[in-house]
């Protein structure tokens, strides 16, 4: 299949199933296909049940529902990738930003252990974020990143997860969690990691999502065009 009819084929599933779950779909969905992954951006995403949810500052119901709907969704959409597109997804990631409405939903292939290409500034950032990460959880047991666009940058990361996050998620507060992680986390990659002085580009969005099953996490950051 086409890389493009592939890419139109994936865009017009997504926004299928968004408007399906959610009663409203993204304004654009954006689309990249690299020999890694696959990265789904959406923009001005917002039900108008969340929408109500978070004029009302209940933000942790809104992530709740989102969270269940996100979890019921995934299986559906991994299953198409694989067996409609021929995409290898062994598992997927998904984050959003309530500042803007967009969000990411990452799926990794079964060739994502391969070695990825150097870039210029890669060691530096490798180590602020194993410095981060180290602040949060434990140094990362393997970290790696790689560019799926000029403007997406992907950082990889495995076995961080400590033995009191094992404990809670086995007491069931996975969600509670990652919540925490990611409002905890993604302020201290914003403030301790100097990728716009490193890559000299603007950064304009930052998500990051744990599977906790498999011990890894994926951070995406996205730049300025």
């Amino acid at each position: 299949m086409q890389y493009n009819e592939l890419v139109s084929q994936a865009t017009s599933f997504v926004s299928k199933m968004l408007r399906k779950r959610f009663g409203k779909g993204p304004e654009s969905v954006h689309i990249v296909l690299s020999d890694r992954c696959i990265l789904i951006h959406l923009r001005n995403f917002l039900s108008p049940v969340e929408e109500f949810l978070l004029s009302q500052e209940e933000e942790q119901a809104f992530r709740y529902t989102r969270e269940l709907i996100m979890k019921s969704m995934l299986p559906e959409l991994k299953v198409f990738l694989n067996e409609h597109l021929d995409l290898e997804v062994t598992d997927m990631y998904y984050d959003w930003g309530l500042h803007n409405s967009s969000g990411v939903i990452a799926g990794l292939f079964g060739s994502s252990w391969m070695e990825t290409e150097d870039y210029q500034g890669k060691n530096e950032i490798h180590n602020q974020v194993m410095k981060v990460t180290a602040e949060v959880q434990k140094t990362p047991a393997f970290i790696d990143s790689w560019w799926v666009h000029p403007r997406l940058l992907i950082i990889f990361r495995k076995g961080i997860t400590i033995l009191l996050e094992k404990e809670l998620i086995d007491l069931g507060y996975e969600n509670i969690l990652k919540s925490t992680k990611r409002k905890l986390e993604k302020r201290l990659l914003e403030q301790h990691v100097d990728l716009e002085e490193i890559l000299q580009k603007k950064l304009v969005d930052l998500y990051a999502d744990w599977n906790f099953e498999r011990d890894q996490s994926m951070v995406v950051y996205v730049f300025e065009e």
